[in-house]
């Protein structure tokens, strides 16, 4: 009698990982382009706009309420579990619509796209990662759409909580949602060293 074993690692978990590792060497690589063309040049760096910090605030915000969500999943608490997922995306909506309003403090200055290479590279990097927080904004929504279309009795609510699949893209979500915060990080202070030294 065959028996299959179950593999160690979900299939989901080595593929979002492969995703994560491409990603990161995206933006190192565009990292390092943009040190060699100062360094290259000699361009003096450019002052980030407030607003890129403050839209720091914001994705941290939506790390820590997703979090919230992942845990009110555990303890099966339906009504906390929607809100906090609402709330990540409120936030995540609001990351969107600062970023373009920090693109436009830049404008102000008349810093546009071909201002200078250190320009250009500003308004991509940031461009590059708003579409991945972009890829991202589908999955919260369906996770919220799907909350409210299936957590209607008691019944379907043990149901809901209780399917490992759910929980699993849940946490693939989670991952890529902390990866994608601890990213902005990065390329906050990246930019923010880089003008530091003149």
């Amino acid at each position: 009698m065959s028996t299959t074993k179950k593999p160690v690692l979900h299939p989901s978990y080595i593929v979002l990982t492969l995703i994560l590792l491409g990603i990161t060497s995206l933006f190192l690589g565009l990292s390092g382009s943009y040190l060699y063309q100062r360094v290259q040049s000699g361009a003096p760096p450019i002052e980030l706009p407030s607003l890129f910090y403050f839209n720091t605030l914001l994705l941290l915000g939506s790390s820590l309420t997703l979090i919230m969500a992942h845990k009110m999943y555990l303890e099966d608490n339906t009504r906390a579990y929607q809100s906090y997922l609402v709330v990540t995306l409120i936030l995540t909506l609001a990351f969107l619509g600062f970023q373009f309003l920090a693109w436009n403090q830049l404008q102000n200055q008349e810093i546009f796209v071909n201002y200078s290479n250190m320009a250009s590279y500003i308004y991509l990097i940031s461009a590059v990662h708003l579409l991945h927080v972009l890829a991202g904004i589908p999955f919260i929504a369906f996770f919220i759409y799907d909350s409210y279309k299936k957590m209607k009795t008691p019944v379907s609510v043990l149901v809901y909580f209780s399917d490992p699949a759910k929980k699993r893209k849940l946490t693939l979500l989670s991952w890529y949602w902390h990866f994608l915060d601890g990213l902005w990080i990065y390329l906050i202070l990246f930019f923010f060293i880089n003008y530091l030294i003149k």
